[in-house]
């Protein structure tokens, strides 16, 4: 598209983080209606696909250059709020004692479609319509198969609408250490995902032609990424076993170290810049689900829906922070010290699940193995 258009920086960049803003507009409404709650997350999720892929689809008909386009972006970004959590809290319905590993497979798919595009690309590349078309037909699949599914006997009535019920994930002293563990993974996770590809290729080409740098950047990518649905199933399973918050502060210290120690080693072996890639996917995505599934076992499970929406809104907005924050870092330093802020929070995160740990709640968690 930026070929055939002459897209610049700044415009194609508003393609990913409209939808990012509209995603934050989206679970801020949903949330301060108990959307989430107080509609069926089944139809709250075939409607929202639905919308969403309509809104997709509709890039073919419109100047990418226009407003028109950033409309279609933001009204998916909205609807993908109505897909997202209300899939946590389905999930969460049928869980008995697996209840991280079950969000653990729904981040484990997000995780392999964030990663999927890195392979296409290293393949040669899709057109964008077709990209656009298949897309957009997947959430429309998706949109009439999630009719298909079935409440689980954990699904709870929601309460009369109360706006100020969103406030209790601030409120509610554990579900905010939960929530604070939450923004701390989040600090890291997108900004790393978004520009690890970049980082790779600028590596490998100190040892090797550029072009071939870029083709072998590109798998390394998809892998650092794709491999993160290992990380998140996994993390869920031990989860389940171990306990959230064992889980969660292991998996940070972990990718928190990581991104602390990747810089040092740029230009260095290409393998050896791959394995601390491919060790940081696993942890930096581990304890992503654990997370959700803390706030819905310590919530009042009729507000599950909306304590999760609130929990994702505030995630997704201090992406749009630390996306942009690491390149900035770069032009001053390189890239030897360019992921270390990232680190930053992780390691907060930590602190917060420490002291999660330590309060009578944390005993909801697992089945009491926190």
């Amino acid at each position: 598209m930026r070929a055939e258009f002459g897209l610049n920086d700044l415009q194609a960049s508003l393609f990913t983080s409209f939808v990012q803003i509209g995603f934050i507009v989206g679970a801020l409404l949903s949330a301060v209606f108990g959307l989430a709650d107080r509609i069926e997350p089944r139809r709250l999720i075939s409607l929202s696909a639905f919308i969403g892929g309509c809104s997709n689809y509709g890039l073919l008909y419109v100047d990418p250059i226009s407003e028109h386009a950033l409309v279609l972006r933001l009204l998916t970004g909205v609807c993908m709020a109505g897909i997202y959590p209300p899939s946590m809290k389905l999930v969460a319905g049928w869980a008995q004692v697996d209840l991280g590993l079950l969000v653990g497979i729904l981040v484990g798919g997000l995780t392999l479609g964030s990663a999927s595009p890195h392979l296409f690309n290293a393949w040669g590349g899709v057109d964008w319509r077709l990209t656009i078309e298949l897309s957009s037909a997947a959430a429309l699949m998706a949109a009439f198969i999630v009719n298909f599914t079935s409440l689980g006997p954990n699904q709870a009535v929601a309460q009369k609408f109360q706006a100020r019920d969103a406030m209790k994930a601030f409120t509610n002293r554990a579900v905010r250490l939960a929530n604070f563990g939450y923004i701390g993974h989040m600090w890291e996770l997108y900004a790393m995902w978004a520009w690890i590809g970049i980082f790779l290729s600028a590596s490998f080409s100190q040892s090797m032609p550029e072009s071939e740098a870029d083709y072998w950047a590109k798998y390394v990518t998809f892998l650092t990424i794709g491999i993160g649905a290992v990380g998140a199933i996994g993390g869920g399973y031990l989860a389940d076993r171990w306990g959230r918050t064992k889980l969660t502060i292991s998996a940070m210290v972990v990718s928190g170290s990581c991104a602390l120690i990747i810089g040092t080693l740029f230009g260095s072996s290409p393998w050896l810049v791959s394995i601390v890639c491919l060790i940081w996917g696993i942890s930096v995505i581990a304890d992503s689900a654990q997370f959700s599934a803390s706030v819905a076992e310590l919530s009042e499970k009729s507000l599950a829906g909306t304590m999760l929406t609130v929990q994702t809104c505030m995630g997704f907005l201090l992406t749009l922070l630390t996306i942009h924050l690491v390149p900035w870092l770069v032009s001053i330093f390189g890239w030897k010290y360019g992921f270390s802020i990232l680190a930053v929070g992780p390691y907060l995160g930590c602190i917060a699940m420490l002291r999660l740990r330590q309060m009578p709640e944390s005993r909801n968690l697992a089945g009491g193995k926190r």
